[in-house]
């Protein structure tokens, strides 16, 4: 029975009841007096039986209208309760925030800072550098590097900082094996990869007019590590591709130098992922709004 009838049947009905009146009640709901008269009326069609007597001078309710108020008025107002309470929980910072992220301190700083300011969420965090599709499920935010185009998937992909990159070197490196001009250079150097992050493909380079490259390199120190790659570069394994502000000090104490190309490295990207646009919990905004604004001033 219940699949049968509209809620806003009642709600008209339960107004005429309480005002004692259809065009009373229209005004309340904003409603024509035609569309609560009719609900009314499609509501006793359905119950099988009169709610209200109207004369031309009075309205009474029925033994069985009196019933159906007294039992559903309760459960009305205990429905818009719950409807509220999820509309307001959905407008909060609480609850349950899981994450998976790269273990970085920037990061983990922005994640503290996070927790600080809102004490009602409860969050729930793996870290992954490079976490696998089949990881995905059971997190609503995952936080991961990328360079160059990301591969479609199902998940929304949301900026939160670009870092400018840059080739670096040991002097004594550079020394031993010459300065490269040209990306083609590097076939025959020895540099410092990726062994599973970013697809094993660090090495992507923006020619002058947009064009994306991406160069093949030759690597027997194979990292999942920014401060690996950089140690390893400051012992002169190999060339490395580093965000900049990772490598500031030791490029300004002169321990790396910059390779100058004849493209640009392509900026590291870190994205916050997460399912669909609609309907997004206000956990999820808050905290990628705090990230974007956190890292952008580190």
């Amino acid at each position: 029975m219940i699949e049968q009838i509209e809620q806003q049947w009642l709600k008209s009905f339960h107004c005429v009841y309480e005002y004692n009146s259809f065009k009373k009640a229209a005004e309340q709901l904003s409603l024509p007096t035609s569309n609560v008269s009719r609900h009314v009326a499609l509501l006793e069609e359905k119950l099988n039986t009169r709610l209200l007597e109207r004369t031309t001078r009075r309205m009474t309710p029925t033994e069985a209208g009196e019933q159906l108020y007294s039992t559903t008025r309760v459960l009305l107002a205990a429905l818009n309760d719950a409807l509220e309470d999820v509309n307001q929980y959905s407008q909060t910072v609480t609850g349950q925030l899981r994450i998976l992220m790269p273990d970085i301190p920037v990061l983990a700083k922005a994640v503290v800072a996070f927790c600080a300011e809102h004490p009602a969420i409860s969050l729930s965090c793996e870290t992954s550098l490079s976490p696998k599709e089949s990881l995905l499920d059971g997190f609503d935010l995952i936080l991961s590097y990328h360079r160059g185009k990301i591969t479609d998937s199902s998940w929304v992909a949301k900026e939160i900082v670009r870092l400018r990159s840059t080739v670096v070197a040991a002097p004594d490196l550079i020394r031993q094996h010459g300065r490269p001009h040209k990306l083609a250079d590097l076939n025959h150097l020895p540099c410092i990869s990726s062994l599973t992050a970013l697809n094993g493909s660090p090495w992507v380079f923006r020619h002058s007019n947009g064009q994306l490259l991406t160069q093949s390199v030759k690597s027997s120190f194979k990292v999942n590590s920014g401060n690996m790659a950089k140690f390893g570069a400051l012992a002169g394994l190999g060339f490395a591709i580093l965000p900049e502000e990772s490598c500031t000090d030791e490029i300004n104490a002169g321990t790396l130098q910059i390779i100058e190309l004849d493209a640009e490295p392509e900026p590291l990207v870190l994205y916050a992922f997460y399912a669909g646009r609609k309907h997004l919990a206000k956990k999820i905004t808050i905290f990628v709004e705090h990230l974007q604004k956190h890292l952008s001033t580190q």
